[in-house]
């Protein structure tokens, strides 16, 4: 594939930067912006002229907002004016695009905005390619979905890897290569709402690590698949197609050791919290919000060499923090070798140490070894893809 590194940018010169800013309002944790600084600095600096592209949210259900507060902190960090452009698929944003002088970048509209964002619409990929001539991809956080302002605009545009794409896939290799048994015990941990937790992150890792945490709607799902009643316990977006991995992880032989806890913490409908046993079930007006981990888990975890954190495994910002607290002591002098994986979730832990701007992107690579987007620009550069190419 194409490398940004290995391209010379000349003054005016059109390129769409597909980014991956989907952070909140509250800039909770800058990672996923600051890690392509210095590579939109490059392009700037080259006298390029830069139409950046993110998303936030979804249009799905109505959380999409606009990215204003995206371009104030990024002027604040490139030191220079980055406006922000409220469209990116119309006439008016195509003019805005061609008007841009050399050297400034302009954040346009959020992506997901647009309903065909997330289903790789043909039609709204081809729109917004006609914001440049070239399309650099970064927002590893992103790299796992094919939607229109990442994969999409790579059926259009000649596409090229940025750095900072390159450079967070690959500092994952060392937790990658501890899978499979090349190089130590490793374990895993999975919590969060999101399905490519257990889709990805589950299917995969209880195979290939030797330790597997749940928390979140993994844990849940795993317990209702395992016949415990859960109550109101939440079991994310797509429950059908986590239940069927949950039964065939717990049936498989082999393979990572999967902790279900014996204690689980439970919040009634008036937020009043009790324990309860997993054989005990939950009560039908209660929810799982946190749990105890086992001794064995936590010896475990603290003797692995590797280990990765993906997602809180309770409802952190609630103050449900028993479980992630003794997680991250069990971690505690070891982190070198651990890898919290995420962007806002994770942000909420107290961590110093290594950090990957991916979530589920992350787990992918971690599992497969490559990403959709990957995948998408070594088949654009084997095509040679040109500018609108249909």
């Amino acid at each position: 594939m194409r490398l940004l590194s290995e391209h010379r940018p000349a003054p005016g010169e059109r390129w769409i930067y597909s980014a991956g800013f989907n952070v909140g309002p509250a800039l909770a944790d800058t990672g996923r912006i600051d890690t392509e600084l210095a590579d939109l600095r490059r392009l700037s600096a080259a006298g390029a002229r830069v139409a950046l592209l993110s998303h936030q949210g979804s249009a799905k259900d109505g959380t999409a907002r606009h990215l204003e507060y995206i371009a104030e902190y990024l002027g604040r960090r490139l030191g220079q004016r980055v406006r922000y452009l409220p469209e990116n698929a119309s006439a008016w944003a195509r003019a805005r695009s061609e008007g841009l002088q050399d050297g400034e970048i302009a954040l346009f509209g959020n992506t997901r905005l647009n309903p065909g964002e997330e289903r790789e619409d043909g039609e709204l990929s081809c729109a917004l390619a006609g914001l440049g001539d070239r399309v650099a991809v970064g927002g590893f956080s992103k790299a796992h979905r094919r939607h229109a302002s990442n994969t999409g605009l790579l059926n259009h545009l000649p596409g090229y890897a940025t750095d900072s794409l390159v450079e967070e896939a690959a500092a994952l290799d060392p937790w990658a290569a501890g899978a499979g048994g090349a190089g130590g015990y490793s374990a895993a941990v999975l919590g969060g709402v999101k399905p490519e937790k257990t889709l990805i992150g589950l299917a995969s890792l209880s195979r290939s690590y030797d330790l597997v945490v749940p928390g979140g709607v993994v844990l849940n799902t795993l317990l209702a698949a395992a016949g415990h009643r859960i109550g109101r316990s939440e079991l994310g977006s797509a429950p059908e197609r986590c239940a069927e991995v949950a039964r065939a992880v717990l049936a498989q032989d082999g393979g990572a050791r999967i902790h279900l806890p014996s204690t689980l913490v439970v919040a009634g409908p008036d937020g009043t919290l009790r324990r309860v046993t997993v054989e005990q079930g939950v009560p039908d007006d209660c929810a799982v919000v946190d749990f105890e981990v086992e001794s064995w888990a936590l010896d475990l975890l603290r003797r692995a060499d590797r280990a990765v954190v993906a997602g809180t495994p309770g409802r952190y910002t609630e103050g449900n923090r028993h479980a992630a607290a003794a997680i991250l002591r069990a971690r505690s002098g070891r982190e070198a070798g651990t890898l919290l994986l995420g962007g806002d979730t994770v942000a909420e832990l107290p961590w110093d140490g290594p950090r990957s701007t991916g979530g589920g992107s992350a787990l992918q690579y971690l599992a497969e070894g490559t990403c959709a987007v990957f995948e998408a620009l070594k088949d654009n550069e084997r095509r040679g893809a040109g500018h609108h190419d249909l």
